[in-house]
């Protein structure tokens, strides 16, 4: 009887021990953005020693939704600001694990949803000829359009928002930074080859060339139809959420994504310090024909390439999610906190 207690005691202490163990590592390990549950703003709790708030931005008349992180510790002093965004299908809440870390490390973060994506409002289109005309004023049925990818509207919220951060007290105007991972990753490289108030930039496992739309025959033909189509009125935008190249959410407004190449922006970022972070075994396209081409393009030595073996696309924010997020608060101290 006494050999049998014993040998339960052992059995329910290693499942304690084992159950301690997997919360402990599920504790440690950043959330997949792809699986996490999207918490809107006004629920989300951050740790006790950060302040936390949304914000309005107007881009071309369309709400942006921002989230603001900083130190409690630092208020009322204007802070190195460093701005980020998703990649394709993705929304700021994806990036709160991101969003803290940096503001642990002294920076104000702001994150936000492209229109058309997480709590950012759509563009509006009309549905139907307009009523009740009175100058530029009717009453008409309109539509809004959500969750598709279009690269020439994606960086003008970029420029608007950092037009929009000039006007915050804590934001240091002469430390801007900003980040983007996979199609951000190209955005934040045509933004800084336009924008001089933009210091440093991390693109992280980034994408730099849109032109995938005409590889071949098919990719053309589909391309070419769609636009017609569209600009005939016999073809709409995309239903939200569509899933049209692969597992991606949010169809491309393909005929946008023919003239979209940042790698071409190279030459004209000469002052931006630029950290690229790339996967070693990237799936959705090849290292060579983007960062690494861009990385060689670029003029001057405020370049940086880190090469993450054995990991995939998305590995970046599973298993090597906290690594790149150190390497990225390195450079953004070596550039910004000067």
């Amino acid at each position: 009887m006494q050999k049998r207690y014993r040998i339960l005691i052992v059995i329910l202490l290693l499942f304690i021990t084992s159950t301690n163990f997997a919360q402990q590592s599920t504790t440690a390990r950043p959330p997949d953005p792809a699986a996490i549950r999207q918490v809107p703003a006004s629920s989300f709790k951050p740790p006790d020693n950060l302040e936390f708030r949304t914000a309005n931005i107007i881009s071309e008349g369309v709400r942006i939704h921002a989230e603001l992180f900083s130190l409690k510790s630092l208020a009322g002093k204007p802070l190195p600001t460093v701005i980020q965004a998703h990649g394709w299908g993705g929304t700021a809440a994806n990036l709160r694990f991101d969003s803290i870390a940096l503001a642990q490390a002294g920076y104000l973060v702001i994150a936000f949803d492209y229109r058309g994506w997480g709590q950012s409002d759509g563009r509006i289109i009309l549905a139907g000829p307009p009523e009740k005309k009175d100058g530029r004023r009717f009453t008409a049925q309109v539509e809004e359009l959500r969750e598709y990818v279009d690269p020439m509207e994606q960086p003008y919220d970029w420029f608007t928002v950092i037009h929009w951060a000039m006007g915050e007290p804590a934001v240091d105007k002469d430390r801007i930074g900003i980040r983007g991972s996979s199609y951000s990753g190209g955005h934040v490289f045509f933004v800084a080859a336009r924008e001089p108030r933009v210091k440093a930039l991390v693109s992280q496992v980034g994408a730099f060339d849109s032109r995938w739309v005409m590889a071949d025959e098919a990719n053309r033909k589909l391309t070419y139809e769609e636009a017609t189509k569209r600009a005939r009125g016999e073809l709409g935008y995309p239903e939200p959420r569509v899933k049209a190249v692969g597992n991606l959410i949010g169809a491309p407004i393909r005929d946008k994504l023919i003239h979209y190449l940042p790698s071409e922006e190279a030459p004209k970022v000469k002052d931006c310090a630029a950290l690229f972070i790339v996967a070693d075994k990237e799936e959705l396209f090849d290292n060579k024909d983007h960062a690494k081409l861009v990385y060689d393009r670029m003029p001057g030595t405020k370049k940086k390439y880190v090469n993450y073996p054995e990991i995939t696309h998305y590995g970046i924010y599973r298993e090597r999610r906290q690594d790149a997020m150190k390497e990225a608060i390195a450079w953004f101290d070596q550039y910004l906190k000067k």
